[in-house]
């Protein structure tokens, strides 16, 4: 089984409209308390945020949410939880690439889309090989990989830049294929793994 300890979920701070989202997140962190694996994420108490970390607290697993300092006033930070506070987003989403050992992103917003981009990025310049996953919710990422599908058609993902990105649609796939992907990198690529954050720009 590969090494999973703690998934960085990257999520909306709403609902969404559909009833199915918050569903996800709830179930995804039923797994996540379940199987022992820790949640890394935004901080917040609302939305996709506050299920999926509310869901891991419940069934008594650990939670670790990290969030900028301007953001205190403007989010509930969640509670019973383990909350990290830097000093801006660079320093946020740093932790969160160095805490977690996989990213998920279910449905969200903007800020959802630029942290999953992010990973992709990092993982596209040879940075990490940490598995990175799409929850494709009520088919919710179908334009994203469309995008992406589009870019390699034009030849502005070349092959020696692809990368590889899981899809999930339904949440019960979500883990074995995290799993599965995690037991696939080499050891030579876990030990660049292991130096990325100083690396990353």
């Amino acid at each position: 089984m590969g090494n999973i300890g703690k998934i960085c979920v990257y999520c909306g701070s709403g609902p969404g409209t559909d009833p199915a989202f918050v569903r996800a997140a709830r179930e995804f962190g039923q797994i996540l308390a379940q199987n022992r694996i820790g949640l890394v994420y935004g901080g917040g108490d609302s939305g996709m945020m506050g299920t999926v970390a509310a869901a891991v607290r419940n069934q008594g697993g650990n939670v670790v949410g990290i969030i900028p300092e301007f953001l205190l006033n403007k989010e509930r930070v969640g509670r019973d939880a383990s909350v990290i506070v830097t000093k801006d987003m660079h320093e946020r989403k740093r932790k969160m690439f160095e805490m977690a050992d996989a990213f998920v992103a279910l449905p969200g917003g903007v800020g959802t889309l630029e942290e999953i981009v992010e990973q992709m990025t990092w993982a596209q310049l040879g940075r990490h090989k940490k598995p990175i996953l799409l929850a494709n919710i009520g088919g919710f990422w179908e334009p994203l990989c469309a995008l992406l599908d589009h870019m390699k058609a034009l030849d502005f993902i070349r092959r020696d830049l692809n990368f590889d990105l899981l899809v999930a649609d339904n949440v019960d796939d979500i883990l074995p294929m995290l799993r599965k992907a995690a037991d696939a990198v080499s050891d030579a690529d876990k030990n660049m793994t292991a130096a990325a954050p100083d690396q990353l720009a």
